[in-house]
């Protein structure tokens, strides 16, 4: 039995290793990169880490990574987060350098790309998260008003990464690219239906006992 978990818990970590390494291997391989200079690139990979590390918000704070207490699943949630949030700003600092008028195309949501929108309001959404996850007990915000605020920024930010990252034709490979974005929205899907089941049983749960 301890040996099958074992083995279950080394699949779990080697699937989602390659989940998001495979399509940084593919990026790194691509025609592309010969057109375009080093702060580019540097850019264009922060945003192919930054979808990896949206992968693995969700299965954080499903409790779905074997090896992680909840005490450890949450400290690695907030850790992966500030990463998250450092990605994003290399991310999107690179590509300003490369092209200020594009980047203020963008940020005023007058550009004429289609994906433009979509990472924007997703890269506000986190900036939003990492500036009120720190004041939530100066601001007096209880774990289920909280929950309430992240719960919709959460889903903000997978939606607009995901649809964003869809529509770029750039360095990323099509198949691996479409599978990680697959993933993005599957695992954030599981983890708002099993929270919300959860919840629901525990109140269940707490009306049969005030009952008793």
């Amino acid at each position: 039995m301890k040996g099958s978990r074992s083995a279950r818990a080394i699949l779990i970590w080697v699937a989602l290793a390659l989940a998001i390494g495979v399509p940084i291997a593919l990026a790194a391989t691509s025609e592309q990169l010969a057109w375009r200079g080093p702060v580019y690139i540097l850019a264009s990979f922060a945003g192919i880490i930054a979808l990896g590390l949206v992968l693995v918000q969700p299965l954080l704070i499903g409790g779905y990574l074997p090896g992680l207490s909840a005490y450890r699943g949450r400290r690695a949630h907030h850790w992966i987060g500030g990463s998250l949030l450092v990605a994003i700003v290399i991310h999107v600092a690179g590509l300003w350098i490369t092209s200020p008028p594009d980047m203020i195309d963008a940020l005023t949501y007058s550009s004429p790309t289609p994906f433009s929108p979509f990472g924007v309001t997703a890269m506000w959404a986190i900036f939003a998260v990492a500036l009120l996850a720190p004041l939530r007990r100066r601001l007096g915000l209880r774990p289920r008003t909280w929950r309430y605020v992240h719960m919709p920024l959460a889903i903000v930010i997978v939606a607009g990464s995901v649809v964003h990252c869809l529509l770029i034709e750039g360095t990323m490979e099509t198949i691996s690219k479409a599978a990680l974005c697959a993933l993005v929205l599957a695992a954030t899907v599981k983890v708002m239906i099993d929270l919300q089941v959860w919840r629901k049983r525990r109140t269940l749960r707490g009306e049969s006992i005030a009952r008793q």
